[in-house]
């Protein structure tokens, strides 16, 4: 394209037109700490929205002061507060705020992100101990009688699926193949879609739980809704009580263990990867280095 040159009143005038009326050079985005909140918000999960607002009200109240006046002291006072709070949560609980107020820079609100400067703590990985043997899990749910919780609780693990994906789960998801065998199509972690190929086993239990019209929820309340999450969540609580497991399962850890059973018996990383949906291969990884098959100590004479 040729730019052709403008001269005198005739470029005063173009570069008028150009400059939209009305509008500053940086449009600011929020003029609250609670609107703020909601464009920082928006879109993310019910669990992971109810959780940030949580800790955000937490950190707000200890401040005492709106955002754009926080330092880099407060921030670092707020983390010293967590110092008895469990490793896993506190490291969440700071990246959350260093979220939001990387956020609140972002679009213009806090003039500074003094939370970049906030290191986030070092945390064991304990994944290790929140994989079921597999004895464990084909107890927890054989002991369950036929009918909803019971293959809730076998689709769960069989397809390595999230718990807000397994409620969510309605009849138009599901998709007869061949040999007897489906499919389920389930909305995940970051707005994503993926499509998982059932065995028949699983398949024939399905056809006998939930409602038959397309919108009709797979698992359903008492009410006729789709189960909420707490509620998937104490089913598995009260299934692993009943199964003699005293450690605190829930529907997460059947994920868990579908990831880490898959590889011990052989299924290739990928598969496994694009089944339960990680985003990367080196999150699948870390269940091979959670159970390893192999170690330096078997050569030693202890």
């Amino acid at each position: 394209m040729m730019i052709i040159p403008l001269k005198g009143d005739v470029m005063k005038t173009q570069l008028a037109l150009a400059e939209p009326v009305g509008f500053p050079s940086l449009v600011r985005q929020a003029q609250t700490d609670v609107q703020l909140l909601e464009l920082w918000l928006h879109g993310r999960s019910g669990h992971t929205a109810r959780y940030y607002r949580r800790n955000a009200g937490r950190f707000l109240a200890f401040v005492g002061k709106p955002l754009p006046m926080v330092t880099l002291g407060d921030v670092q006072a707020f983390t010293d507060t967590l110092a008895d709070v469990a490793e896993g949560s506190r490291a969440t609980a700071i990246a959350s705020i260093k979220s939001l107020l990387t956020f609140g820079n972002r679009i213009g609100y806090l003039p500074v992100n003094v939370g970049a400067a906030v290191r986030l703590p070092k945390v064991k990985d304990i994944l290790a101990e929140r994989i079921l043997p597999e004895l464990d899990v084909q107890r927890l749910i054989a002991l369950l009688p036929a009918g909803r919780d019971h293959v809730m609780l076998r689709l769960c693990y069989a397809a390595g699926l999230r718990v807000s994906e397994l409620v969510g789960i309605k009849r138009r998801d599901l998709q007869p193949r061949a040999d007897g065998e489906g499919q389920v199509t389930v909305f995940g972690k970051g707005g994503k879609t993926r499509v998982i190929l059932l065995p028949a086993s699983v398949w024939r239990e399905i056809q006998g739980v939930g409602g038959a019209a397309p919108d009709a929820p797979l698992f359903r309340s008492r009410k006729g809704g789709h189960l909420t999450t707490r509620q998937a969540q104490r089913i598995v609580e009260a299934a692993a009580q009943s199964a003699g497991i005293e450690a605190a399962v829930s529907p997460h850890w059947l994920r868990h263990a579908h990831v880490s059973h898959a590889l011990d018996r052989g299924a290739p990383a990928h598969v496994v990867r694009d089944t339960v949906g990680h985003a990367n291969l080196s999150t699948t990884s870390r269940y091979a280095h959670a159970r390893p098959t192999e170690s330096s100590a078997r050569y030693l004479v202890v």
